[in-house]
């Protein structure tokens, strides 16, 4: 059941704030909650769904208690509940209030809670019932983020058995209602609320020029163009942000950045209407819950960073890509809010069709250990019985299982243990959570403490890859954020049972001294490293070269280091944050440990014997023997005979770890997997590889040292067997391998390129087509790159009646110079296609 609402622009009066388009549809949303539980809302963005209907439920009969509204982004979450607070006339912390991990304002008078995700889900694990609670809203829950998705299973299931008169409500700025409505059983709302114009400006940027460079004249040429208005510009990260606005230094608008490792009075500065024009320089932090006041032109990068879980290696890593559709429909409506707008993109206009249509669900992509471990917690031992739009993947789940069980989280049966059921107590991580009650037991909780925060939150103590550097600066400083950090660690510690908490003292030096047993050897000293070591016993790193560029660790990952840093003149190193994938990933923070200190923590981890090992860099396998800690040589024995099996399991292993394309793929064969992710034909993509790895690359390994003696061919055929007679069929229905010309010619479509399913051919080769090609059931249109005679690219299109009509008439004018030999027809859609000269077409 659907309900519909169609509302004019908002036009504010003088006094304040018009009417918003979400106000048209709260009769239907109240009449659905109070005919059922749960209900589906789907507003545009500025909409005003935030700010207005937690207010609209407080009267409601069935409301009784605190409405929780959930918001992705903790500087989301101040901002809402600073607006409804000051809609409501009143201060936050009285009728609105908010709880972040660093921050919260509420009473015992609060009646809407605004709250971010992760917070909710340490609620709900400690209440199932969510007593005095009446209503949970989940907003902007297109956004898809890991605590969203299970908290929504995790209170649908006390829904179902402890609350069945807690009412839901999932919020959306995107149409995808449909999905939430069928998990829910809810009727979707739908407000149609029309924005301001909105103009697009499709720019497009050099490729080979750094973005920076890219946005700052796109910024500079904004404030020229467009006289009123402050300017949203969207970057990928910090980094970019910071390199940005030394660019645009000396422009004639006050610069604020806007991301989530700002203090709170920054960020506040960032989204307030200033005095004079201004120019914010954001993350995806902007993108969606927030209304940014005075914002009409918005700069898009078409850029986004995205957290990635490398599960081999147990770290997630931030990868730069191009933003979803819609995301950069989100970024751009940001400009149309408050009036009419206008969006920079740094790309060509066709190339929005090829960015992915969403952005992809972070279950899909994110460690699962946390879920993991809540779900036993919560007495689900498997999380597949939950309710779930996506349910997380067996081979995700497997790997979470492991380093759960490694760090003594949960038994054989994936009960909490005993220590598993200290570390879901803390609001981190489980890796950081196992090594603050395991460094508390040994009398070092408080550095532990400091060390996890530090390591949660991004740029504390400044971003020197040295952690104890960043440790002594944090000590030193007085801010609002810092002071925030040093409460969260106080809290954290709190948490801890009384028996392994223990609090600081002054020493001789003036440094924190710890009480309680040693850590470490009484000659070391160094409680950081060994800290660290506690929470990554798999990234401890071995110094390769002279120079301290080249790291091996005890999982087996290469790792690289700026040998002009301190760190690394050290021959040991506890490695905590990683960015990049594969042998080669750059060491973010780290801290200097001792051989000793880490016989201490895993003297019962080194080994002697044989080892056979994969190497990335020949894809093939090395045999060596001698004392190991891990991947680790610590001495060398004599060489030992590879067994068969173990060869083939370390083969099997390597390409877990490092991936597909260490394999010897044929030409056709990669086109096969692009043309099967295109149709939607699953089973060849990676994630769907690398989960059936022991049943179709297990055989091609027998007797082989290395991936390259694979035949290619069996290669192919074993992609084949996966998805069967009917995927191949389907596959050529839907994605088929070639265009052919109205010429006779022959062409590969290519469906990796940026913008579609692509051809390249000669634009003679299309003459007397007055339709647009078009492929599959759903006849998609296939970007067509036409070229000249001599190959070179004359026109990329996806409209060739309108390029026909368009302007065929100045490029036909153009190669008639060039190209005098062959035909440039005043009509192509009345001349014969051909690639031969006039002479030889007897024209």
């Amino acid at each position: 059941m659907t309900f519909t609402a169609s509302c004019p622009p908002p036009a504010p009066p003088a006094s304040g704030r018009g009417a918003l388009p979400v106000e048209a549809v709260l009769p239907e949303l109240k009449a659905a909650l109070a005919a059922g539980p749960n209900a589906v809302l789907i507003a545009p963005p500025g909409a005003g769904k935030t700010t207005m209907v937690a207010s609209a439920l407080l009267g409601e009969p069935w409301c009784t208690g605190q409405i929780l509204l959930l918001s992705p982004r903790r500087l989301a979450a101040r901002a809402a509940a600073e607006r409804i607070a000051e809609l409501s006339g009143d201060a936050v912390g009285g009728l609105v209030g908010y709880a972040t991990r660093m921050d919260s304002k509420t009473s015992e008078k609060t009646r809407i809670l605004v709250l971010t995700e992760g917070i909710f889900r340490r609620r709900i694990q400690d209440d199932p019932e969510l007593a005095n609670v009446s209503a949970v809203l989940f907003d902007e829950v297109h956004e898809r983020s890991l605590d969203s998705d299970f908290g929504l299973a995790l209170v649908l299931d006390a829904q179902g058995g402890l609350r069945p008169d807690l009412r839901l409500v999932a919020m959306s700025a995107t149409l995808d209602g449909g999905r939430f409505a069928k998990l829910m059983a809810a009727p979707v709302i739908e407000s149609e609320g029309k924005s301001w114009p909105l103009e697009l400006r499709h720019i497009g940027r050099k490729a080979e020029a750094r973005i920076e460079d890219e946005i700052a004249a796109a910024i500079r040429r904004a404030l020229t163009e467009e006289k009123q208005g402050d300017v949203l510009a969207f970057l990928p990260g910090v980094a970019e942000i910071e390199r940005t606005a030394e660019r645009i230094e000396g422009i004639s608008a006050e610069i604020h950045r806007l991301h989530g490792s700002l203090d709170p009075a920054e960020q506040r500065a960032a989204i307030r209407k200033g005095a004079r024009r201004k120019v914010i320089l954001a993350t995806s932090i902007a993108e969606t819950s927030l209304t940014i006041d005075g914002v009409r032109i918005v700069v898009d990068s078409g850029l986004a960073r995205r957290a990635r879980y490398d599960r081999a290696a147990g770290s997630t890593r931030l990868v730069t890509e191009r933003a979803s559709q819609a995301a950069v429909t989100q970024r751009a409506g940001r400009a149309a809010r408050q009036g009419p707008g206008v969006a920079y993109r740094l790309w060509e206009e066709a190339a929005t069709a090829g960015m992915p249509p969403f952005d992809p669900p972070e279950i899909l992509e994110a460690d699962l250990s946390p879920l993991l471990l809540d779900c036993a917690l919560w007495g689900v031992s498997d999380p597949a019985t939950l309710r779930w739009l996506d349910p997380p993947s067996k081979a995700a789940m497997d790997e979470a299982r492991a380093r759960l069980s490694e760090i003594d989280a949960i038994d054989a049966d994936g009960r909490p243990t005993v220590h598993g059921r200290a570390i879901a107590r803390l609001p981190l991580p489980p890796r950081l959570a196992h090594m603050l009650v395991a460094a508390s037991a040994k009398g070092f909780g408080v550095l532990a403490a400091e060390v996890a925060v530090l390591l949660s939150e991004r740029g504390l103590g400044g971003n020197d890859t040295d952690i104890e550097r960043r440790l002594e600066r944090w000590r030193g400083e007085r801010g609002q954020r810092a002071e925030a950090a040093r409460a969260l660690a106080k809290r954290w510690l709190g948490l801890l049972p009384s028996r392994l908490r223990e609090g600081p003292g002054e020493g001789q030096s003036g440094k924190r001294q710890y009480s309680g047993p040693p850590l470490t050897p009484p000659a070391s000293g160094r409680g950081i490293g060994s800290t660290t070591a506690l929470a990554y016993p798999d990234r401890i790193a071995k110094r390769r070269d002279a120079s301290g560029e080249n790291w091996l660790g005890v999982g087996g990952r290469g790792y690289r280091l700026d040998p002009a840093h301190p760190l690394a003149k050290e021959e040991w190193l506890a490695v905590a944050d990683i960015q990049g994938a594969a042998s080669g990933a750059r060491i973010l923070s780290a801290a200097a440990i001792d051989f000793a200190e880490i016989e201490v923590l895993y003297g019962d981890r080194i080994t002697s014997g044989a080892n056979v090992t994969f190497d990335p860099a020949t894809g093939g396998v090395r045999t060596e023997s001698g004392r190991r800690l891990g991947a680790i040589t610590l001495s060398k024995g004599q060489d030992a005979k590879a067994d068969p099996e173990a060869v083939s399991a370390a083969l099997l292993q390597g390409v877990h770890d490092y991936g597909l394309d260490l394999f010897p793929w044929l030409e056709g064969t990669s086109r096969l997997r692009e043309r099967a992710l295109w149709a939607g034909v699953q089973g060849l993509g990676d994630a769907d590889l690398a989960e059936t790895l022991d049943l179709w690359l297990a055989p091609l390994l027998a007797g082989k040292r290395r991936l390259s003696e694979i035949d290619p061919g069996a290669l192919h055929n074993a992609m084949l067997g996966l998805i069967g007679w009917d995927g191949q069929q389907a596959i050529e229905r839907l994605a088929p391998p070639h265009f052919t010309s109205p010429a006779g010619t022959t062409h590969v479509i290519d469906y990796a390129a940026e913008g579609g399913p692509m051809v390249e051919l000669r634009v003679q080769a299309l003459f007397g087509l007055a339709e647009h090609p078009v492929i599959g059931t759903e006849r998609t249109p296939l970007v067509l790159s036409l070229t000249s005679p001599a190959g070179r690219p004359i026109q990329t299109t996806r409209d060739l009646p309108g390029f026909w009509k368009g302007s065929w008439a100045d490029v036909a004018k153009e190669m008639r110079g060039r190209y005098p030999k062959h035909n440039w027809p005043d009509d192509p859609t009345d001349a014969a296609a051909s690639l031969k000269t006039k002479k030889k077409q007897g024209l």
